[in-house]
This record gives C-alpha cells, structure tokens and sequence, in this order.
C-alpha cells in the first residue's frame, strides 16, 4: 500500500488535485494537520475534485466544506475492498467532523449471547463490543427487550448469572424453580443439551424460525417416540409459543429470505413537489440540516424489527454516505449479516461491500438497489419510515431552531413564518424577483412567489423596491413575522421604506449580506459588542452594527436555508426564461416565422432540439410554411 500526501507549498488545491492517482484509495481532507472528512474511491482524483467543481452541489454544508479544506492526503490501496476496509479503520482512529458516525449510542439496547462461555448466558446490554458474544437488536425500548428475553428463556431456559455466581452455585436458583433456567451451574443439565438450547434462542433471533420449527418438532416427535412424554409435552409448549408470536410478526416477504433494508432521506423529502407558479424541485441546491437512514430487519421473510439513524447533513452525495454508512454497521464482529441487503441509493461499489460482506459471512451476499417488484416495495417502506423519523428529528429542533433565531436577531415574536426575497439579473434584460416562504423552519412551497420584473436596467434598489411592492400591496396572504432580504444595508433601507410607504407595522426585518472572506475567528453575537471584519452578516432596522453569522448555530444555519432557498429558486427562474428567450430571439431572426408558426413547431416537435433535427419534408408539413421557410429554419437553426 502505497501513501501519498498533499504538497504544502503555496500551490493551489486544484494543483494538488491535479497531482492525485487515478487509483482507489482513501481521501484525507484536512485543514491544518485537523482531518475533516475521510473518504473513499475507486478513482482518487476524479472523486476529489467533484467536491471542487463550480457547477457542482450549491448546497451550503458542501460549499463550506470544500471552502475549509486546505490540504489532502491520500492512501492508494491495490483495490476497492481494501479501501473500503481502510477507511472504517481512518474513521474509527480520527473521527473526522464531516464524516457520519454510528456510535455506541446508549439510547438502544442489544441482546447479548456469550458465545465464548462453555455455558453461554443471554444478557442485556447497551454496548456492542468484540468480545466473541452474539448480538441481536438494537431495540429502542429497554422494557420490550427485557420482554423479550424473558420469553425466550422461557422456551429456551438459559442462565443469566455473573461468571462469579456461576462458580460458586451449589444449588438451583430461583429461576431454575420458575422455569427460567436450566441449572447448568449445579450440572441439572449437560453441556451438549445446553447448547441445544443457546442454538435455539439464536435461531429465534435471527428469525429463523421456520427451521427452529421444523427441528423441534422433530425432536418432539423423538420424544414421543421413545415415551418421554414430559419431554415432548415441553416441547410442544415452546412450539405453540413460538407459533403465535410468529402470528403477531408481518409477512413483508414471501421467499422467506434473511434481508436488511436501508432508505435515506435527507432535505424536506418535498421533491417533486409544486411551487406557486410552476413545478419545482425539492431538494436540489437546499441546505438540510439532517438526514435520516432506516434500517428494516426481515428474518424468514417477516418484519422483525427497525431502527433509525439521524446524522447531520454533510452535503455528500447520497451512494458515498450509504456506502459508508454499511461499512460502519456491518463492522462490528457480533452484527449479523443476511443474504440480501438493499438499498434506496444506486452504490457504485456495491459489488466490493457484497464481496466483503460474503467473506465475513462465508457465503454469496448480495448488495442492489431493487428497480421493481416486491423488493422496491421493501425500499419505499424504509423511505416512508425515514421520512416519519426525520418529520419527528425536525419536530424537535424545530422549535429550537426558530427560539435560537429570535434570540440571535433580538424580534419581539417568534419567526414562525419568514418571507425572503432575491433578484436574478445576471446583466440579462430578463430580471426576475422571487420570494420563499418558511413555516415553522420548512419551505411553505404554496407560497412562494415568482415576478418578472418591470423595472428597467439593472438598478438593484428599485428593483427590490418593485418586488417589495407588488408583494405586500397584495393582501392575500397574510403577513410573515419576519421579512429576509438577501442584500445589505441599502437593500434594508428599501424594505423599511416600502413598509413604511404601505402603512404596514409589526412585521421584523433583516438582511442578509453575501460572504466576502473568512468569518471573523469565532463570529459575533447579537450583544452589541460585534467585532469589525467580513463574512456573511445579518442588518437590523436601528442597528449601526452587523450580526457575523457564526458555524453551527440553529439560528444562523436557519436563516442561511432561507436565503440558499430564494436563491436557488430565482436562479431556477431565471435560466428557464433566458433559455425561452434565446429560442424566441433564434427563430425571430427567420423570415416568415412569426408567433403563431413559433407556436406550432413547437407543439410539433417540442423543443428546439426537436424542430433542429426535423427534415425538410416534416415543416413543410406544417401549415403556412413553405420550402423557403422551411429551408430558412434549418439554415439558422445548423
């Protein structure tokens, strides 16, 4: 294994990037000597420098982590499986800031097996350690796992004792009296029938239980057979007990396969939906804060268990966060691994982690993204519970996001509701206003609110003052508690203008002033002692000095969603109408093409792509266009 590290001469990152192999391996982007983000790839120099690209992610969480970065290092590895190995091996040893992280969370509990005990006992615990025992779960509620165990050692009576109890037993415990143990302290029962017993538990929780079923019948039958009636009788009790849990339990999958199933969602989960005045994206350009995978756990084809998991929202793309994200839980020695494991991401090394899955496991294992069928069910129901795990993630910080806001900016309310505003002109003579709105920290996307504006040239004051206008002189919707400009001083002296001239009282403002250079170290709070310098900065109505935004707080990561949102949506608008204007002014430029013949190629031939690769004989089938015009199109058009 070969390492290579980062130049810190006074090159460029895109020097260094252009330096890096075209090998696989793992990424180190660092800051200094601290390590923000780990990674891996089977192409070191292609996947770096998607992070740095200018028409890549707008996202802030990417932007700003790109924006830290100041060196990188790399380890190329002789295959993709290696990499993946090394980096759980970097993530676990440096715990880099940007990377998601599955802890030893003690919010769920785990069943534990010592496998490793000549008289294996099942305990409870909250830690997953390597220490040689199974264990099953997570499960979310300390009270159902202890339900659980205590059914299983009543149809598989196993000890619970500490090895030091165990040693010094000289008669049955109490369990043993109320069937809950089989004694194997005081020898009430061998070691080989023991072990029946531990093989019996770990079938039932790796839902296995047609093939537990099928054992102890048989064994009942043996018992039968040779007339140890009490035997079977026991058995038969556990068979019937097992039986109607296996009632209780869902049937999500036919082929009775062992499979795990994971959805991400991330963002408002809103894609697709419908803005005010035209169709537009959910999630593409916006700032989430979180994002969540759901786990489903089907065993012998029967739902028997969930789990989510909530990490901040890093900004990478959704296959290298799932892909990671597998590597982290299937790590540890006791996890169990199925057959099958699907995902709602498209992983482009999932061959490598099927393969590494199946040597841990010792048989084939397979690694997809189902595209139809029962299987694509499976991943839609892990989306639709991350969806729910993530609704009730932002139930929570909401509020705290929205308090944090009102502390940070002094309002006399909570902003339950904010309106921001934005102009796209980009020197074109298309300018275009837009307006978001947000409802309790999530884009109310029934609101928002698109205007061709009618000013003329580019004079950024007036034009806020007409976006400004034509919104609050309609009175349909109701007022915001806080009003957002993306601008600064002058573009808040416009708003309280336009307030005032609207008689509209009782409504908070502030602007947002584009970046210039790094944040002051450490930021300002809204104390009044704000410290001179540059960066990303909030103007208040009666304030000489600016509020600096600061990394990481709920209230300054809410306001910069708001603002990434206007933003993106104005410039959405604005493409669309510059590409429909380029297209208008093309065939504008042909003699005999006029708005009504514009208007039937393309309800013939749809787009402009359409009517280019027409032939001569398909316009000329068109009404009014003769083989002069027709001839004409295709000229202007080559």
């Amino acid at each position: 294994m070969q390492s290579k590290s980062g130049s810190h001469s006074e090159n460029p990152i895109e020097e260094k990037i252009k330096r890096l192999p075209a090998s696989p391996g793992v990424y180190l982007m660092k800051k200094g000597r601290a390590i923000l983000y780990i990674g891996k790839a089977k192409n070191l120099r292609s996947r770096v420098r998607s992070y740095f690209r200018k028409s890549g992610d707008t996202r802030y969480a990417v932007r700003f982590l790109s924006s830290k970065v100041d060196d990188i290092d790399v380890i190329v590895t002789a295959n993709e499986t290696e990499a993946l190995i090394l980096e759980d091996t970097l993530l676990k040893q440096h715990r880099p800031r940007y990377n998601i992280r599955l802890k030893d969370d003690k919010t769920y509990v785990s069943i534990k097996i010592t496998m490793a005990e000549r008289f294996p006992r099942i305990l409870v615990g909250r830690r997953v350690r390597d220490d040689g025992a199974r264990y099953f779960g997570p499960y979310a509620s300390a009270r159902e796992v202890r339900g659980i165990v205590k059914f299983i050692r009543r149809l598989f009576p196993l000890c619970v004792c500490s090895p030091h109890e165990f040693r010094n037993r000289v008669r049955p415990c109490l369990d043993h009296q109320m069937g809950l143990c089989a004694a194997p302290a005081t020898g009430a029962i061998s070691q080989a029938d023991y072990a029946a017993l531990v093989g019996g538990a770990v079938m039932f929780l790796e839902g296995k239980n047609k093939e537990l079923l099928r054992g102890l019948k048989k064994e009942m039958q043996e018992a039968a057979k040779g007339h140890e009636y009490e035997r079977a009788a026991v058995l038969r009790d556990r068979i019937r007990s097992i039986e109607d849990i296996l009632e209780e339990q869902k049937v999500v999958s036919l082929d009775g396969t062992d499979q795990d199933i994971f959805g991400l969602q991330r963002g408002t989960g809103e894609a697709g939906a419908e803005s005010a005045e035209g169709k537009e994206g959910g999630n593409d350009g916006e700032a989430s804060e979180t994002m969540a995978i759901v786990a489903l756990f089907i065993r012998g084809g029967r739902l028997v268990g969930t789990r989510d998991f909530i990490f901040p929202d890093n900004g990478v793309e959704g296959p290298e966060i799932m892909s990671s994200f597998l590597g982290q839980f299937y790590r540890k020695s006791g996890a169990f691994i199925p057959v099958e494991v699907f995902t709602s991401e498209r992983l482009s090394d999932a061959g490598v982690i099927a393969g590494w899955l199946g040597e841990r496991k010792g048989r084939k294992v397979m690694v997809k993204r189902p595209l139809r069928g029962a299987k694509l069910g499976l991943v839609e129901m892990a989306l639709a519970n991350a969806r729910e795990a993530l609704a009730k993630s932002r139930s929570l910080r909401e509020d705290a996001s929205i308090i944090a806001l009102k502390d940070r900016l002094r309002l006399a309310e909570l902003p339950r509701v904010i309106e921001a505003f934005d102009i796209s002109n980009l020197g074109s003579t298309e300018a275009v206003g837009a307006m978001v709105c947000f409802s309790d920290g999530q884009p109310a996307k029934e609101r928002y609110r698109k205007y061709k504006m009618r000013t003329e040239g580019p004079d950024d004051y007036a034009m806020m003052e007409e976006l400004l206008s034509r919104r609050y002189k309609d009175d349909r919707l109701p007022l915001p508690a806080l009003i957002l400009i993306d601008g600064g001083k002058g573009q808040l002296g416009v708003a309280c203008k336009v307030m005032a001239g609207l008689g509209i009282k009782g409504v908070e403002l502030a602007s947002l002033a584009k970046e210039k250079a790094a944040l002051p170290r450490g930021g300002s709070h809204a104390t009044g002692k704000e410290k001179p310098g540059t960066g990303e900065r909030v103007y208040r109505p009666g304030r000489k000095d600016p509020i600096y935004l600061k990394e990481g707080s709920k209230g300054d990561l809410l306001l910069r969603r708001v603002r990434d949102e206007v933003h993106r949506f104005a410039i959405t608008y604005h493409r669309g109408l510059r590409g429909k204007a380029a297209v208008r002014s093309v065939l504008d430029e042909v003699a005999g093409v006029g708005k009504e013949r514009r208007r039937q190629l393309f309800e013939r031939f749809g787009d402009i792509e359409g009517i280019k690769g027409a032939s001569l004989e398909e316009l000329e089938a068109l009404p009014g266009i003769s083989g002069k015009v027709a001839m004409a199109i295709k000229k202007k058009l080559e």
